[in-house]
């Protein structure tokens, strides 16, 4: 269970890989710099499709687009280096930026802002009219998100205080509901980051500063950990045909002697255990 290097750009910021089933390939990007990047897998090349401001995250569209979300709360579609805007920005997010979203089984998504010198960040939901509904303020750093098989919790990172919140998921609705912290990490364990759920309900966690990822059963137990050569694990995703190829992103690439050689890299793992496809984008572009 050792990861390999499959793409290195030295990224500031390598977050967010998602697995595009009609491409096979693995999209990602890196933050602060604007930049998406394309990893096919049947060839093994990759290269630098997109760059324009920061990319926090971006969700996978049901029509094969990917869904940007960006700084000052703008969204943008991309398709092919085709760009449309969908969302000029958020007032109040002038100094801030989008970081982890994920999209819901009803073609919503959540999407979380950063902190900023305004205030604490928010986590928000847009539906797939355009609908922009606040879920959560006061949150320090919204980052992973996840949801459970039966599809009435939804997990929810807040990396400022270290803890994995889990909710309770109104798939009707799309609200949340019932807060517990599903995991609260000590310092010496790193910050979590980005997540995934696999298909046996598993909560995988990437570790900034912790120099790894680790596998969680429901009641937050240590099941698995993967150990990378880089400090800041960023975030994983299941990918491939059965969808047990693991890709994994890392930071710091712009100090490799401190961060570690595989810091700002992709990383890939065959592994025995099975993810599920990410959920699907529906919003309306204009």
């Amino acid at each position: 269970m050792e990861p390999r290097i499959v793409a290195d750009y030295a990224c500031h910021t390598a977050e967010g890989p998602l697995w595009h089933p009609e491409e096979n390939t693995v999209y990602w990007v890196d933050i602060p710099n604007g930049k998406l990047f394309q990893y096919e897998q049947a060839t093994g090349k990759h290269r630098l499709v997109f760059q324009d401001e920061a990319i926090g995250g971006f969700t996978l569209q049901e029509d094969g687009a990917l869904l940007l979300f960006m700084g000052r709360g703008a969204v943008k579609s991309w398709h092919q280096g085709k760009v449309l805007s969908v969302l000029d920005g958020i007032a109040g997010e002038e100094n801030s930026r989008f970081n982890d979203v994920i999209a819901d089984p009803e073609g919503r998504v959540f999407c979380g802002t950063m902190s900023s010198k305004d205030g604490p960040g928010k986590l928000y939901r847009l539906d797939p009219d355009l609908t922009l509904t606040v879920l959560l303020e006061g949150v320090g750093t919204s980052n992973g998100m996840g949801f459970t098989p039966d599809r009435k919790g939804m997990y929810h990172t807040d990396s400022k205080t270290r803890k994995i919140t889990l909710y309770d998921y109104d798939q009707a609705s799309g609200d949340l509901s019932h807060a517990r912290v599903f995991l609260h990490h000590s310092k010496e364990e790193g910050v979590p980051d980005g997540m995934t759920v696999d298909s046996e309900g598993r909560v995988w966690s990437a570790h900034w500063d912790g120099s790894c990822c680790v596998r969680y059963d429901e009641k937050g137990h240590v099941l698995q950990r993967i150990v990378f050569p880089a400090r800041k694990v960023s975030c994983v995703t299941f990918g491939g045909e059965d969808y047990k190829d693991m890709f994994f992103t890392t930071a710091g690439g712009y100090d490799k002697t401190k961060e570690g050689q595989g810091a700002g890299a992709l990383f890939y793992l065959r592994s025995e255990i099975q993810g599920v496809p990410e959920f699907r984008s529906r919003i309306q572009i204009p």
